[in-house]
């Protein structure tokens, strides 16, 4: 995927979605990993914008989409399914889920996060990582895996408090 978009820039989205669903696809047949159609149609909800969901309200916008009934357990599921692939992230203060810009290489989820609009920019920034791990390694710990969390305000909310 394109590494240089932002998640708080303007951009042509509709193609954020479908390069991450054709990447899912191709990520999963090489894998040898079942990508069902209900799972495909949780994955494009969670790429329906750069704003992290929740289990209940993709359980939502799944039930407004089709008349079979989908229970909780089925979308924790297919969560689970897409966490195994790596094709999202759990953003733990939220208790949601957003996208992976690159699922094809095992990585730590660091994340910007707008506590205004709600978007989310998953960071890609390697010498954070090595900060983490070194500190880590001094120590003594042994990471299993990380996720950092920033919560603040994006450019677009900050120019538009600006602007009041």
């Amino acid at each position: 995927m394109n590494t240089t978009l932002s998640a708080f820039s303007a951009h042509n989205h509709q193609h954020c979605v479908d390069e991450a669903l054709e990447e899912a696809k191709r990520l999963c047949d090489q894998r040898g990993a079942r990508l069902t159609p209900l799972r495909l149609q949780v994955l494009a909800l969670i790429w329906q914008n750069h704003k992290p969901l929740g289990a209940y309200t993709l359980l939502e916008m799944l039930a407004a989409k089709t008349t079979r009934q989908v229970a909780p357990p089925t979308v924790y599921r297919a969560l689970d399914f897409l966490l195994e692939q790596r094709l999202i992230h759990r953003i733990d203060g939220l208790n949601a889920y957003i996208g992976c810009l690159h699922p094809h290489i095992p990585h730590a989820s660091h994340f910007l996060l707008c506590e205004s609009c709600g978007r989310a920019e998953e960071l890609q920034v390697e010498s954070l990582n090595q900060v983490i791990i070194h500190a880590a390694q001094a120590a003594g710990f042994a990471i299993d895996r990380q996720s950092l969390e920033v919560f603040g305000t994006c450019p677009h909310c900050q120019a538009t408090a600006n602007d009041e």
